[in-house]
Parts: structure tokens; C-alpha cells; sequence
């Protein structure tokens, strides 16, 4: 790269810009396009043909291969201790998940030092950033008592500026039975104590975890403290996490796996955006997959992540998060590609990355592939070939 910090991306086959003015339909995709990268954003995008007099800037050849913007990937719990591999096996052989796992986390990550828990952190990151993924949120929540989740957020800071701090994932073992007591600690000393290392706050809205008004609870006093709201809800079955999350303005809610008609409706009618988690309803062999054909229709925006977590979803992977959309959820690979990059920054309520515009960071990934159908088409192979971050190659296979 020359000492301006630019770069020209050319030879780029198909390129999506997610911006309906460059290109054609709702992905803005160009064919025979050019971009150049400066200082971190996008300069200037447009066909091959037109690259601006003067753009000699260090020139990258992409041959043919269809770019896209990198990942976004807004529902991740990347700071843990330990695995739990033998659970899912059990789980496997017909053992049902019911969330309990989560406690099992909970004692390894108290037990793991901030260096242990940083390299693990570290480790998934660079993972997802091979995989495309440049933008990764990430919750606390495997903690669920003030000094590990404190220790969970500045972990997580150190990676992201997205951070979550899901400060009521489960009743943690010392309060069994006593889960109003709980809420009222976390409400009352650690969302004050936690909420200047977080941006979001996040509840699992439940059965077996916390109800509608426990979790109301919980995420007005975090907006009292200066975040904003996000939910796990409607994942293991019906209930009220849709409609708390609508109410309450929240950026996102999450799985929403099990939808009413009214569920939808809501959803269409407001900002909340859907964010649909398929590889934690392939892991846990859920007996159904989020209606996401119900959701497009409606109108209703739709994120895809990864739920990369230790016990229901462990992977990083958003190329099979759209390949599980396409052909489980009855997505078109156009949508489950902009779910992935525009709809996860509108689940972070971010504007200046999941797209390739002038102004936007210059977050880019090339596949192995003359279109982005293929991460569809071909499930399984890895094919992000190059991946640039804030304008800067980074190797996508190690």
C-alpha cells in the first residue's frame, strides 16, 4: 500500500454495493467494477471503465471474482471459558436443549483469567475475520455476577466496540430460586457498575430464563443507563420477547424462531430489526427454522448472524448462516447476502458499514466465486479468498 493509505480494487466481476443508486436492484450490484480505498473508506466506486484520472494508487487485481461488503455479524458471545462438546452429543442422541448448559459456561468462565479469556476471544475473531466476518458484536453474559461480567465487557472492548452486556442471559446457581432477588442486583448495582464498558444491553426473554416483566425490568434500567436495548426472544418457544422488544424501541431481537402472525406485524411496523440465528436452530436440531419468508413479505427487516457461542452454535461462520437461510428458511441468496452485511449494521444501527459507498469503512471481502450466489450454491467451501479491513488486505485463510 503507498504512503496515502490508497488502494484500487479492480478486475471485480460482480460487486455488491447494497446501495440501490449505483447498481442494479436492492443489492446495487455493478459488473466490471473498480473501488478505491483511502485512509480507511471508500474514495470511489463505479465501472472498471471510469476509474478516476489519477488513481494510481496501489493496485490489487481481483481477476473476475465477485466482492461484496465483509460481514456483519451482530450476535456473537465470544468471551467464555471451556467447551462443551460432550453436552452436544447428548443433545445429538435426543437429549432437548433447555438452556441449562449456559450454568456450565458460567463456572469455567469464572474460573479463567482475563489473559485466558482474551486469547480465546482473539482466537474466534481472527476465525471470523477469515471467514469475512469484519464487524463482530459481542456479549458478556457467561459471567452473571458483577466482577466477571465487568471482566467479560473490557475483554470484549479490547476486540469490538460493539459490546453487549447481557447482564440477565440465566439465573445464575447462587440465586436459584430467587431470580426476582437476581434481577433486582442486576438492575440495582450491575448494570450501574458495568454500563460505561458496554454499548447494548440484552436480556434472554424466556421460559426458564426471565419473563416478560423481569426482563422489562432489566432492559429499562439499562436504558436509564445510557444503553440501548437488544433481546433474545421467541427462541424455544412462543412468548413475549417480540412484542417487549418493539415496545421498548429495541436496535434488534433475536432467534425469534417461534412468531405469531401479530409477532410479525409488529415487527414490520417498527425499527426493531429481526435478526435470524439458523446455525443455533442446526445445532440444537430445532423442530423449525424463523419464518424469514413471513418476515420479507411483511416487510419486516432481517439480519442474519452466527450465535457463535459454546453450547448451541459454535461456529463463526456467516457463509453458513446464508447457506442455511437459502435452503432452509426459503431465502433468496440476494436477500440472505444483504441480511448478512446491510441488515446485521442495521441491527447495529450503523450506517457506514455492510455496503461499498463513498464515505462508508472500506470493509470488503473477495470470493473464490464469479457471484455471491455461490456461498449458497456451494455450502460448505470456503470461499473468501481476500478480505480487507478498514482498507488494509488481511489474509482470509491461515
Amino acid at each position: 500500500m503507498t504512503s496515502d493509505g490508497s488502494v484500487l480494487i479492480t478486475g471485480i466481476g460482480t460487486l455488491i454495493t447494497n446501495s440501490p443508486e449505483l447498481g442494479d436492484g436492492p443489492l446495487g450490484l455493478l459488473h466490471d467494477a473498480a473501488m478505491v480505498f483511502r485512509d480507511g473508506v471508500v474514495e470511489w466506486v463505479g465501472p472498471a471503465a471510469r476509474v478516476p484520472d489519477g488513481a494510481a494508487h496501489h493496485r490489487y487485481d481481483v481477476d473476475g471474482r465477485a466482492v461484496l461488503p465483509g460481514f456483519v455479524d451482530s450476535h456473537a458471545h465470544l468471551v467464555f471459558g471451556g467447551e462443551r462438546a460432550e453436552e452436544f452429543a447428548a443433545r445429538m442422541t435426543g437429549e432437548p436443549y433447555g438452556a441449562g448448559g449456559i450454568r456450565t459456561t458460567i463456572a469455567a468462565t469464572r474460573g479463567a483469567s482475563d489473559d485466558q479469556l482474551d486469547a480465546n476471544m482473539a482466537r474466534l475473531v481472527r476465525e471470523a475475520l477469515a471467514a469475512g466476518s469484519t464487524t463482530i458484536e459481542c456479549k458478556s453474559g457467561y459471567g452473571q455476577d458483577i466482577d466477571t461480567e465487568m471482566r467479560s465487557l473490557r475483554v470484549a472492548g479490547r476486540h469490538t466496540g460493539e459490546t453487549t452486556l447481557l447482564a440477565a442471559h440465566v439465573t445464575p446457581p447462587e440465586y436459584t430460586g430467587r431470580t426476582d432477588d437476581y434481577v433486582e442486583m442486576v438492575c440495582e448495582r450491575m448494570i450501574p457498575d458495568c454500563a460505561p464498558h458496554a454499548k447494548w444491553i440484552d436480556v434472554f426473554c424466556e421460559t426458564g430464563a426471565f419473563d416478560r416483566d423481569q426482563s422489562e425490568a432489566v432492559l429499562r434500567a439499562g436504558i436509564d443507563a445510557g444503553l440501548t436495548a437488544r433481546v433474545h426472544g421467541n427462541q424455544l418457544g412462543p412468548g413475549p420477547g417480540v412484542q417487549l422488544a418493539v415496545e421498548l424501541g429495541a436496535a434488534s431481537v433475536d432467534h425469534v424462531t417461534h412468531t405469531t402472525a401479530d409477532d410479525v406485524e409488529a415487527l414490520a411496523a417498527s425499527s426493531t430489526v429481526a435478526t435470524l440465528l439458523p446455525t443455533a436452530d442446526f445445532c440444537t436440531r430445532s423442530s423449525r427454522y424463523p419464518d424469514a419468508r413471513a418476515m420479507l413479505d411483511a416487510g419486516v427487516t432481517v439480519a442474519l448472524a452466527a450465535d457463535c457461542n459454546p453450547g448451541t452454535s459454535y461456529t463463526t461462520s456467516i457463509p453458513l448462516c446464508i447457506a442455511l437461510a437459502v435452503r432452509e428458511m426459503h431465502m433468496s441468496p440476494d436477500e440472505a447476502v444483504w441480511a448478512a452485511t446491510a441488515g446485521g449494521a442495521a441491527a447495529l444501527q450503523r450506517n457506514d458499514i455492510g455496503r461499498l459507498t463513498v464515505g462508508s469503512r472500506a470493509d470488503a471481502i473477495a470470493l473464490d466465486a464469479p457471484s455471491h450466489i455461490h456461498l449458497a450454491y456451494r455450502p460448505g467451501v470456503p470461499l473468501v479468498r481476500e478480505v480487507w479491513k478498514n482498507g488494509a488486505p488481511v489474509p482470509a485463510r491461515h
